[in-house]
């Protein structure tokens, strides 16, 4: 049943699979290389000027306005938008807690003072007053601001979606 001639065949095919498979490999990585092509000791064909050497190392820090500046021209129609984002895990009802607590009355409320939900330690140990500027802080970077903090929340990037937040939370309880 097996003869030579059998074999051979069955062992050209593997061959022929692998050399198949080894070319694929050789063109994958030649067409999706991440290098430059320029082998290891490329150098720069032309230099621009940037300007970089001039201010010897000074960097200059362009400072946009304040929290407060912006926190003063808030929209609170906008901050009920963002708020969008926060309603996953928070309620704005008084007393309604959820996977966060309540954020009724949260400007101004003292850190970690809603009865019955458990706060992480962490929380409670950077903040005695939940102000605009500690919230501002909180929610650029919640794991950042309170280390440990059960609050799985990356953070809201830009000042004036945070501003606007802030002015949204500090409505509900006028």
């Amino acid at each position: 049943m097996f003869d030579t001639m059998t074999l051979t065949k069955a062992g050209g095919a593997l061959c022929g699979t692998l050399l198949v498979f080894l070319l694929g490999n050789w063109a994958a990585e030649t067409l999706y290389s991440m290098e430059g092509g320029h082998g290891d000791h490329a150098e720069q064909a032309y230099v621009i000027d940037t300007g970089a050497d001039d201010d010897q190392g000074e960097e200059v820090v362009e400072e946009g306005p304040s929290f407060e500046e912006v926190l003063a021209e808030a929209d609170v129609a906008k901050g009920a938008k963002v708020f969008s984002k926060c309603k996953a895990c928070h309620k704005i009802e008084e007393g309604a807690n959820a996977t966060g607590p309540s954020l009724y009355g949260v400007v101004g409320r003292t850190v970690g003072s809603i009865d019955g939900f458990g706060y992480s330690g962490s929380l409670v140990a950077v903040a005695d007053v939940w102000s605009p500027d500690h919230l501002n802080d909180f929610l650029t970077n919640p794991k950042g601001f309170a280390p440990g903090t059960k609050m799985s929340f990356a953070g809201l990037k830009k000042i004036t979606d945070r501003a606007n937040l802030v002015a949204y939370l500090d409505s509900l309880d006028d």
